[in-house]
């Protein structure tokens, strides 16, 4: 790994001549994104004889859930979580913030999250110098370095909250640097062969609450992928990779309330409501809307699949997106509020990916 003087001497070359992003300048390094913030924490600010670093970072102390409560008083800032095929950017304030446990919930109306704080490992608030000024904002990573959270401020953001956020919350120690550690393995997926299949196919029809799907993978020891080859074909239909674009290009035309789900292991984040402005730019497929911005890697999708769920106000369906090594890359719904059946608006456009898909196979 390079010392922590060749970090940031490496960025400010990187930042200066090409204007790259911290995670582009990190993977060039061949070292996380934390660490490269984290090489930056304890600089000093900006003085007569010496100008202000491009990058600086103040470590901040590991309560997590009580730092995601205190940040109502910053007013309206952006929200961005992010993996390695989607990023998910929300402007709204951070309300109606609770946690049970390693578990927390921001239902702030426009935020809308699911944090699992036992993948938090460091935070820092980070000053960067960009074109149009300084960006102040909140970094949160795992173990490894792995981004989970950001918390931007914004122009409209009270600042002096956030600044008395950051003296409030800065940890004691400051010093430069960060201790990762490997990712644990995963645990190895089971052969078809050795899943109880009638069983899971019985426990899905079973279904009352979306909610619980996670427990019946587990209960089965079935990755959410497997589950799209086990489940019966009146819940899982694969369709084309395209269907994403069409799904949003048709939302955006036709006004159909979405909701749009993107997660890492240490957060969940999800859009609710119309879209707009969907553009194309080389790989990248983008919702580009006020207060919202979605940027999603299309060429990473290696299948898509229509899924259905049963509960008790009736079949909840879905767009589900993996990439090659079987993760979720986002997963996009109907708007559909607690309580409430899916809107049969929705129900029509996924039924369009189906036809469409057969007339392609045909």
């Amino acid at each position: 790994m390079p010392s922590l003087a060749t970090i940031r001497q490496q960025f400010a070359i990187e930042r200066q001549s090409a204007k790259a992003r911290h995670r582009d300048i990190a993977e060039k390094l061949h070292i996380s994104e934390g660490e490269l913030i984290a090489a930056h924490a304890g600089l000093p600010g900006e003085s007569l004889q010496q100008e202000a670093p491009l990058l600086r970072a103040t470590r901040l102390q590991a309560d997590w859930p009580a730092l995601i409560k205190a940040l109502e008083p910053l007013g309206e800032v952006m929200a961005l979580t992010r993996n390695i095929s989607c990023v998910h950017e929300k402007t709204g304030v951070y309300r109606n913030v609770s946690n049970t446990g390693h578990v927390g919930l921001v239902l702030g109306g426009d935020i809308d999250l699911r944090a699992f704080y036992g993948q938090w490992a460091h935070g820092f608030a980070v000053s960067g110098t960009v074109e149009k000024g300084v960006q102040q904002s909140l970094q949160f990573f795992d173990a490894q370095g792995t981004a989970i959270h950001k918390v931007f401020i914004k122009p409209q953001s009270n600042a002096q909250a956030y600044q008395a956020f950051v003296e409030h919350y800065a940890a004691q120690d400051q010093q430069p640097g960060m201790t990762t550690r490997p990712a644990p393995a995963l645990p190895a997926e089971l052969a078809d062969a050795q899943v109880d299949v009638a069983g899971f196919q019985a426990a899905w029809r079973a279904l009352q609450d979306t909610h619980d799907f996670f427990t019946l993978l587990k209960q089965f020891g079935v990755s959410r992928l497997q589950s799209m080859r086990l489940a019966e074909s009146q819940y899982v239909q694969k369709v084309a990779l395209a269907s994403a674009r069409q799904l949003l290009e048709t939302a955006a035309s036709d006004s159909v309330a979405l909701m749009i789900f993107v997660a890492n292991p240490g957060m969940v984040q999800i859009h609710s409501g119309l879209i707009h402005k969907v553009a194309v730019m080389g790989p990248w497929l983008n919702v580009l809307d006020p207060g919202f911005n979605l940027h999603l890697r299309e060429d990473h999708i290696a299948s898509a699949w229509i899924v259905r769920k049963p509960t008790v106000n009736g079949l909840v369906t879905s767009l589900e997106l993996f990439d090659a090594d079987g993760n979720v890359i986002a997963m996009l719904f109907g708007e559909r509020k607690p309580g409430k059946p899916e809107l049969a608006q929705w129900r029509a456009l996924v039924e369009t990916l189906l036809k469409d898909h057969e007339l392609c196979l045909n």
